[in-house]
């Protein structure tokens, strides 16, 4: 058996590997964990956006605070740990995705691989953070003082203003591309269309495209707000979901701003257990 041969057969095995049924359990758990903490996410700014004048806001609308509120339900523990299970399971199958390509026809192109990779960073550093919280440890739950302190250290860096500054517009330009494909329905073709009903399609596209514009403004917002602090020099401009979504609150017409948004990560939420159902894995 020649090299060539050993390599192929290495490929065809990692591929039969990320196409497995464990992998595909992976993906689809994973997808229920994201949906669960974008759905209470946007419950949480929809209570900041109705909040009485001086109410406080009860907890803050990102990572941290869902993960708060699930922690002090009956068996919040256990539930804390099956998120934080079920995004390494996203993460390892965005990383087979990486190394053996996506399904579809397009999907061992470099640049859809390159993107997987960066998912798969993305949700190690969640799966990361939802397990160490479920461990008890809640010193980094704060998504504005992360964004902060991220900032503060690339500004220490040689060039770092630049930096900072190219990393926000990177988020809007990310934002506003999460929003355009939403609108752009993409999504589809990676759902199994065909074993859904009309109606099924249609509300799958009412919380796609809501939930997608949503979480794209979101994330523009936090894009623009870390350009501010490359441009002031302020690491402190830097924010994350909850801060981004109490400066919504600010706008004219603030209050029914934030809670179209809330709604839309809510919607998020809902189109994120669809897909764990009709995902092409």
């Amino acid at each position: 058996m020649n090299a060539r041969t050993m390599s192929l057969g290495g490929r065809s095995k990692g591929r039969q590997a990320a196409n497995s049924s464990a992998m595909d359990a992976a993906a689809r758990w994973g997808f229920m964990a994201r949906g669960t903490i974008y759905l209470l996410i946007g419950l949480l700014a929809l209570q900041i956006a109705f909040a009485d004048v001086g109410g406080g806001g009860g907890e803050q609308a990102d990572r941290g605070g869902a993960l708060a509120e699930i922690g002090e339900q009956p068996m919040g523990s256990v539930l804390l740990w099956a998120l934080g299970v079920g995004l390494v399971g996203m993460s390892l199958w965005r990383l087979s995705e990486a190394l053996f390509g996506a399904s579809g026809p397009d999907g061992r192109k470099a640049s859809k691989r390159l993107l997987s990779a960066a998912r798969f960073v993305f949700y190690g550093f969640v799966a990361y953070s939802v397990l160490t919280f479920a461990a008890g440890d809640k010193s980094g739950s704060s998504g504005d003082q992360q964004s902060q302190d991220v900032t503060a250290t690339a500004m220490e860096q040689p060039g770092g203003r630049w930096i900072v500054g190219i990393a926000g517009a990177a988020i809007i330009g990310a934002g506003l591309w999460i929003a355009v494909r939403a609108l752009r329905r993409d999504y589809h073709k990676h759902l199994k269309l065909g074993q859904m009903s009309r109606r099924v399609r249609q509300f799958v596209d009412v919380t796609g495209v809501g939930g997608g514009v949503a979480r794209g403004v979101l994330f523009a917002g936090i894009g623009v707000f870390v350009l501010q602090a490359a441009i002031e020099y302020e690491p402190d401009k830097a924010k994350g979901f909850d801060a981004t979504l109490r400066s919504f609150a600010d706008a004219p017409a603030g209050r029914w701003l934030l809670s179209l948004v809330a709604l839309g990560l809510v919607l998020f939420g809902v189109f994120s257990f669809a897909m764990a159902r009709w995902r092409k894995v």
